[in-house]
């Protein structure tokens, strides 16, 4: 389905009646009811039988296997849920058979994209998720917790490894084809399109790796799967921290409903973001944007960089108008979900932009990859130099940011490019620290300074889309050659 004209208007006449009709807890348990829904309505057809229904059902699946790993139930009661989670339980259970009821609907009344399978099937898929907690629950106990948390974050690893490499994801499918008979022969990446996955992952990754440190708070099944799947951010993010998302959520029942300055704060970023979205990037996306077949087909240097400019700017307004949008639902349904972008082409370092691009998926990096990378490195003997922790840190943190977006050689570069970037600003502010601030008694200076700052870091992050956007490495080299007027 995607984020369309069709689902923000269905996004937002719901969100208009749940605010005045929903009252007390029954709000946690419609916003719980309709992410459910929404991960199976939202998911687009696949080509491989019972795959857009299945791989919704594996979401939901993992997301309850993620809770009850990162649970914290009394001494001695580890298979004893209180009412709270039985009922959420049950409604869970209930809400995956009811998709599956769409299997006896006439097409153009179901919520799912394509027939549902047999409900047998439906009910072997939950029977065998119950068998596999019970199995790991003598495992969440002492010492053995650990290695069952790092288990289980290894799991959600080598599925996010096999969906973003290619030719992985196509044996996969080739693979669930030759088991549904179809023909293995017309396997394709595309044909696992778990929509959601990526950002699905990150949030149970961090619920899990924060069990890990002590650092997450009780969440009760409920709460847990709303945080994960919460339908404005499912799709595009923002990469919402539990903690925060669990004080929105406890505040629910005491919501005022219809409350004018919330209900216009979040009218007003969803118009935003549509704007942003589908008349500012959907018209640059009109041929004013450098694409694969542009990238062969432009002849000059200068029509290059029109191109790559409008794709720099395009990218922004796509990915800031969708965030502007979710926010807005959230604000609409009584969650504020976090900022994403804050004006990065502004920046006038690359570290700052950093800090205003994308800033989920950023802090998340950081939290879990550079600082326990650096802090794994500082305890080492004979301690490293300092530098080279901060280089290998950087590295690592962006690598893994690039290898986020897919498994390929051309986001390996683009995450080099961008460590690199944030090395080199690192050590250049360490070196001329006193020197910038100095600059605040030459005020002239100063701007000129602020102005060339922000032309070298914005054409930094302009040139590091070429390897974004392009997934050939051969025709990304050229046509970064070619923006300087090489190897025509």
């Amino acid at each position: 389905m995607g984020l369309g004209l069709e689902t923000i208007l269905v996004f937002v006449v719901f969100a208009l009646l749940y605010a005045g009709l929903a009252r007390g807890r029954a709000r946690a348990w419609l916003l719980f009811g309709a992410s459910v829904v929404a991960v199976y309505w939202l998911q687009p057809w696949l080509p491989i039988r019972y795959a857009d229904f299945l791989l919704p059902t594996f979401t939901l699946t993992l997301t309850a296997g993620g809770w009850w790993l990162t649970r914290q139930p009394a001494e001695g009661r580890r298979w004893r849920l209180e009412p709270a989670d039985w009922w959420a339980l049950a409604a869970l259970a209930g809400l995956i058979l009811l998709m599956g009821m769409n299997r006896f609907l006439a097409p153009e009344w179901r919520l799912t994209p394509s027939r549902p399978p047999a409900p047998g099937l439906i009910l072997a898929a939950l029977a065998v998720t119950g068998v596999i907690l019970a199995a790991v629950t003598p495992l969440l106990a002492g010492p053995k917790r650990w290695w069952t948390l790092t288990g289980g974050i290894l799991v959600i690893v080598a599925i996010f490894v096999v969906l973003k490499t290619p030719a992985l994801s196509q044996a996969a499918a080739a693979w669930w084809r030759s088991h549904t008979g179809q023909n293995p022969a017309l396997a394709s990446p595309s044909d696992l399109g778990w929509l959601g996955f990526s950002y699905v992952s990150f949030r149970i990754i961090h619920t899990l790796r924060d069990r890990q440190t002590g650092l997450l708070p009780d969440l009760g099944l409920q709460e847990y799967v709303a945080y994960v799947i919460f339908f404005p951010a499912f799709i595009a993010g923002p990469i919402d921290r539990a903690e925060r998302f669990q004080k929105d959520w406890r505040a629910l029942p005491g919501l005022r409903g219809l409350d004018a300055a919330r209900l216009s704060e979040g009218g007003a970023r969803i118009l935003t973001g549509m704007f942003k979205k589908f008349v500012i990037a959907d018209t640059l996306a009109l041929g004013m944007s450098l694409t694969p077949d542009l990238a062969q087909q432009t002849h000059s240097a200068l029509g290059l960089w029109a191109l790559l400019y409008g794709y720099a700017f395009r990218l922004y307004f796509d990915f800031a108008g969708y965030t502007d949008i979710a926010i807005g639902v959230g604000l609409l349904l009584g969650v504020r979900l976090p900022e994403n972008f804050k004006r990065p082409y502004l920046k006038t370092n690359i570290t700052t932009f950093w800090q205003s691009w994308h800033v989920t998926l950023s802090d998340w990096a950081r939290f879990y990859i550079f600082s326990p990378l650096s802090r794994s490195l500082l305890r080492r003997k004979p301690r490293p130099n300092p530098k080279l922790i901060v280089f290998l840190g950087l590295m690592a943190t962006m690598l893994t940011i690039g290898l986020w977006h897919g498994i390929a050689w051309t986001f390996v570069i683009w995450g080099a490019w961008h460590g690199l970037g944030l090395f080199a600003h690192k050590m250049w502010s360490d070196r001329t620290r006193k020197w910038y601030r100095n600059l605040t008694k030459r005020p002239w200076q100063k701007r000129a300074w602020t102005l060339f700052a922000w032309f070298v870091t914005f054409q930094f992050v302009v040139l590091g889309w070429v390897w974004f956007l392009l997934p050939d490495p051969a025709l990304a080299a050229r046509t970064f050659l070619r923006l300087f007027g090489l190897g025509w």
